[in-house]
């Protein structure tokens, strides 16, 4: 499980943010017509209620409002969809909203829209083909690239180095028969930048989330019944009011906006992929083979070297290595040109980036390989795991902020791509209403990625991330070993983790993750296998029952994040309906409990309930 080239970096594509001080905002109830009674339905009462009654009622918003929706601002843009970071969730999903098919008007802000992308983005040859696929389906198209399609640099095959444990020579070489792909980070963001897709502002939000829908500072982002009116400001201090009916906030998993539930299970703290990485030139002037760079075969694209030979001879290094594991990620590219990653795959806390830079070369000293220039240098932090967000919440979230990088393998690009096309279309169902309901378009598109069911698989790659940060450098090498025993049906299916990516198929039940759990701890050591299942039953108690959930039918499925009315505030309209009708009719009391206003002209009397 990789991992690393899809890395979400700590600079975020939203750059800096502003962090006010903690300030609250008030709400203000709306109504909206009700004309349905209540559950304790009384016919007679139920057909005069048809016939000559309309209720009035609040809307439940789940989101601030204020007298004013502008607040008195001068309102500088007006859009549809405003998104928030410009990295490859913000572009996907501003992409498909814009397209030809969805057709909505969509304004993208970051003030740091014009950088290049930092990440070296590694995908499966069958992940990235679904993408290609799903994206021309909404007219998007991904182009560009050495080999087209976005794409710089292919390999058939893809190695892996478990050796030096369990009877593995430390030599061996493990080959999948899996192809690989290097994306071309800059033409992948120039597609999903298409000319007169969206609009784009330089500018950030300055707000922060200090509880569900509201923020500081007062009135600098604010919902209502319409929509949502937010302050963004450019580098030189300059602010722009936007008024959008809905916000995607993609600024990755330290947003402002998006809360966690941290009241939900699992709650642990996310772990962290770190790896430092380097695009160098090495000199082959000595090689004897130049189809290789040191071990490492040119037409394949390394996945794992987990070896530590090269700490041999040094005890101390050595036995850091073993109990905070890394493994070696390269990538050749073109002649000399190799791109290496030395990756610690999930740790808490996170291993030291400077640790990583050194054992990357102490690695390559060790296999001979020359390294005569850098041309680039990765810094990878990748959270990893924690909460999902938290419900009813108006902004949406999506890829980092919305917890979308696979919990034990730190693939995000694919999944977040294949997760906004679901997203895309659930807001355009909502907003293609002719009065659509924003609260309910914000919940159809956090349930659009995280399903109940989802949630489950989502679960299921908890544990995985949990396991892995227990285990050395020993366990590591047992567990991958026998992971790529597995049919690639399986494996492919785990590291896909994601609804619409090829195999993922064989992981989207319970049944399916059980029997992935069964044929895969019979392919492990025992001893790995045996530390597996002491985790299973730890896990399964401090996990609080997320575990079995998502490998059995027990236990019920996670709550939804799909819209629900709240009916306490409503009661039971026919009731009261049946009690004010007999108050009028009644000789003895004349005052009725609530206002009413009699049209002039016709039958039609509207109640209106009064709330405090």
């Amino acid at each position: 499980m990789m991992f690393v080239i899809t890395a979400v970096l700590l600079a975020s594509s939203a750059s800096a943010f502003v962090s006010p001080s903690f300030v609250t905002q008030t709400k203000r109830t709306n109504i909206f017509d009700q004309t349905k009674a209540g559950q304790n339905t009384v016919s007679a009462i139920n057909n005069n209620l048809e016939n000559q009654y309309v209720f009035s009622q609040r809307t439940i918003l789940h989101a601030t409002a204020s007298d004013d929706a502008t607040n008195g601002k001068k309102i500088d843009e007006t859009c549809d969809i405003l998104v928030l970071g410009s990295g490859p969730a913000g572009r996907s999903i501003a992409s498909l909203l814009s397209s030809s098919k969805v057709g909505l008007d969509v304004v993208m802000a970051d003030s740091n829209f014009d950088s290049e992308w930092a990440p070296n983005y590694g995908v499966w040859t069958d992940e990235w083909e679904a993408i290609i696929e799903k994206y021309e389906s909404f007219g998007v198209d991904l182009k560009g690239g050495n080999c087209g399609k976005s794409i710089d640099r292919e390999w058939q095959v893809t190695d892996c180095y478990f050796g030096g444990s369990f009877g593995i020579p430390v030599k061996e070489r493990k080959r999948l028969d899996r192809p690989y792909k290097r994306v071309d980070k800059n033409a992948l963001q120039s597609s999903l930048t298409p000319s007169g897709a969206y609009r784009v502002l330089k500018s950030n939000h300055i707000s922060t989330a200090t509880s569900a829908n509201l923020y500081s500072p007062t009135g600098s982002l604010v919902h209502d019944e319409s929509g949502t009116t937010i302050t963004l400001q450019d580098k030189e201090g300059k602010s722009t009011i936007v008024r959008a009916k809905l916000i995607v906030d993609c600024t990755g998993h330290e947003t402002k906006l998006v809360l966690r539930d941290t009241r939900s299970v699992p709650n642990d703290p996310p772990g962290f992929q770190i790896a430092y990485g380097a695009l160098v030139e090495v000199d082959e002037t000595d090689s004897p083979d130049k189809t290789q760079i040191g071990p490492y075969d040119k037409e394949a694209m390394t996945l794992f070297d987990y070896r530590t030979d090269h700490f041999d001879g040094d005890e101390q290094w050595l036995q850091k290595a073993k109990s905070a594991p890394t493994f070696m990620y390269a990538m050749p590219l073109k002649d000399n040109k190799i791109f290496f990653e030395e990756t610690s795959l999930v740790a808490r806390p996170a291993i030291s980036f400077q640790e990583c830079k050194d054992r990357c070369f102490q690695r390559l000293e060790h296999l001979g390989i020359k390294v005569v220039d850098i041309e680039e240098e990765e810094f990878c932090y990748i959270p990893m795991g924690g909460s999902l967000p938290l419900k009813d919440q108006r902004v949406i979230g999506l890829g980092g902020g919305a917890a979308m990088v696979h919990p034990s393998t730190g693939y995000h690009l694919c999944r977040v791509m294949m997760g906004a096309t679901d997203m895309a279309a659930a807001i355009q169902t909502e907003l293609s209403k002719s009065e659509p309901n924003l609260d309910r378009a914000a919940a159809a598109a956090y349930h659009a990625i995280w399903s109940p069911e989802n949630i489950r698989q989502r679960n299921f790659g908890v544990f995985g991330g949990e396991y892995l940060m227990k285990q050395n450098v020993e366990g590591l090498r047992g567990f991958f070993d026998g992971f790529f025993k597995l049919p690639v049906e399986l494996w492919g299916g785990f590291l896909a983790g994601w609804p619409g990516l090829p195999n993922n198929v064989n992981h989207e039940t319970w049944i399916a993750r059980m029997w992935f759990g069964l044929s895969f701890i019979v392919k492990i050591p025992f001893p790995v296998a045996f530390d597996m299942f002491i985790n299973i039953l730890s896990y399964s108690v401090t996990g609080k029952g997320t575990l079995p959930q998502s490998v059995t039918p027990l236990l019920g499925e996670p709550a939804s994040y799909e819209y629900e009315e709240d009916d306490a505030t409503v009661g039971d309209v026919a009731a009261k309906a049946e009690a004010r009708q007999m108050i009028m009719e009644s000789k003895v009391t004349k005052d009725l409990p609530v206002a009413f206003n009699e049209e002039q002209g016709d039958e039609v009397k509207e109640f209106v309930t009064t709330w405090k």
